[in-house]
């Protein structure tokens, strides 16, 4: 049988669009597979600009500590494909091996006999395929672009849909206005099903979200009013709801911002049926949780070897501006704890407002160096990163790689061990930790 990535390499040729949001097209597949999405265990829909993996694993993390088993479906992946997807299991789901893999995407390929399909839908059918074969409590599964019509949209009755904080990303594909991205997001809900609506930075969005709940026959569950609401108080992460107060750990995930994703992720259990798990179970998944990638602290490995002695290393995939306004507040609650100089390790896409992104950490970093994401043609070069990065007010370099700029901390002059932060794409974040040798597990 043909390997995964010799199948992958054949898909790209079914579609002449890497992105082209339509749901035809997978129904179409899926009815050929017999309805896969229609066998499924109780599904949380999780949409949103920001957030969206956090909630999710927060949400396994206290699943499986409860003794359930959770399927995961989450993108992009950020070294393997496989990543993309977990299959459940009591005590703790893996990713789906090679060869299911690979038989997968060869049954999705042979009964779609050629026809027109992106990427993402064939591989989101395996999955949904391979989902159906294995038996679970849940289904975790996470939007790839919008929601409305995305290939994930399929579910016809939810257990539960999310919608984490909106911001304005994918302009091309979701319109260039908070209310035009909201409103695809909200095309997740269904009829009769609980939408838990995390903390909005955005009134228009916030807004939007609820009308159009309204207009289906959702039920909102919002943060922040009688429905439920977090805080943190005295080094601790309180939760409450209508009916419960949960005093709990803060969660191991580093960053304010993550107290709102523990928050959504505990309402949407408790709104999808799995509200007897109990506060050591809360407690028991707020510490083992882990999300790669995102806010990660790199300890060991080939790069983290690399650091000057002392130096702290960190990772996260955040490329949009919101996103650079939540990595920047992390940076600030940490410096406040441990005041030394914050460096910035920085690789963009062409696509992503660069300006946006960048301009939250001027006044916080003393220097930003700017390097190539490796094998993205679409990466902004490097000189370019650092134009950009000059003209918002941050001090630049330019290193040809992750590896190089990190060697080249030893020439600066930092009056005590540098705090580097690698950031501004997922696909840079996967690159190091294939480098550093610590790929998720």
């Amino acid at each position: 049988m043909d390997s995964s990535d010799a199948l992958m390499g054949r898909f790209l040729a079914l579609h002449p669009r890497t992105i082209d949001l339509s749901l035809g097209r997978i129904e179409s597949l899926l009815a050929k597979l017999n309805h896969p999405e229609r066998r499924l265990p109780p599904v949380i829909h999780v949409a949103g600009t920001n957030g969206k993996g956090s909630t999710i694993a927060f949400m396994r993390a206290i699943l499986e500590a409860g003794g359930l088993a959770a399927h995961v479906y989450t993108s992009p992946h950020l070294v393997r494909f496989h990543e993309r997807i977990r299959i459940g299991g009591i005590g703790g789901g893996t990713f789906v091996p090679e060869e299911r893999l690979a038989e997968a995407f060869a049954r999705c390929e042979a009964v779609n006999a050629g026809d027109p399909i992106t990427v993402f839908e064939i591989t989101t059918a395996a999955a949904l395929l391979l989902f159906s074969e294995a038996p679970a409590d849940v289904l975790l599964l996470e939007v790839g672009l919008g929601g409305r019509v995305d290939a994930t949209n399929v579910i016809a009755q939810p257990a539960c849909a999310v919608v984490t904080p909106i911001g304005r990303d994918h302009a091309e594909y979701l319109g260039d206005t908070l209310e035009s991205v909201a409103t695809e997001k909200a095309g997740i809900f269904k009829r009769g099903c609980p939408a838990v609506i995390a903390a909005q930075d955005y009134a228009e969005a916030d807004s939007v979200l609820c009308r159009q709940a309204e207009r289906v026959g959702a039920t909102p569950i919002l943060v922040g009013n009688q429905d439920f609401s977090v805080h943190q108080e005295n080094g601790r992460f309180v939760y409450q709801d209508e009916t419960e107060l949960f005093d709990l750990p803060l969660p191991r995930l580093t960053g304010r911002h993550q107290l709102v994703n523990a928050g959504t992720a505990i309402t949407a259990l408790r709104a999808a049926g799995f509200g007897d798990l109990g506060t050591a179970t809360y407690e028991a998944g707020l510490r083992n949780v882990d999300w790669p990638g995102r806010l990660q602290r790199l300890t060991r490995g080939r790069l983290a070897d690399l650091m000057p002695k002392d130096a702290e290393l960190w990772l996260d995939g955040g490329h949009n501006a919101d996103g650079g306004r939540i990595l920047a507040a992390a940076m600030a609650d940490l410096c406040e704890r441990s005041d030394v100089p914050l460096v910035l390790v920085v690789g963009l896409l062409g696509t992503k407002d660069a300006e946006g992104f960048l301009k939250n950490f001027v006044g916080l970093a003393r220097i930003l160096v700017a390097v190539p994401i490796p094998g993205q043609i679409a990466a902004r070069p490097a000189d370019e990163v650092a134009q950009i990065a000059q003209s918002v007010g941050l001090a630049t370099r330019v290193a040809r790689g992750t590896e190089a700029a990190l060697l080249g901390l030893s020439s600066e002059a930092f009056e005590r061990p540098p705090r580097v932060l690698i950031c501004g794409s997922l696909y840079l974040a996967g690159a190091v930790l294939e480098a550093n040798g610590t790929p998720p597990v």
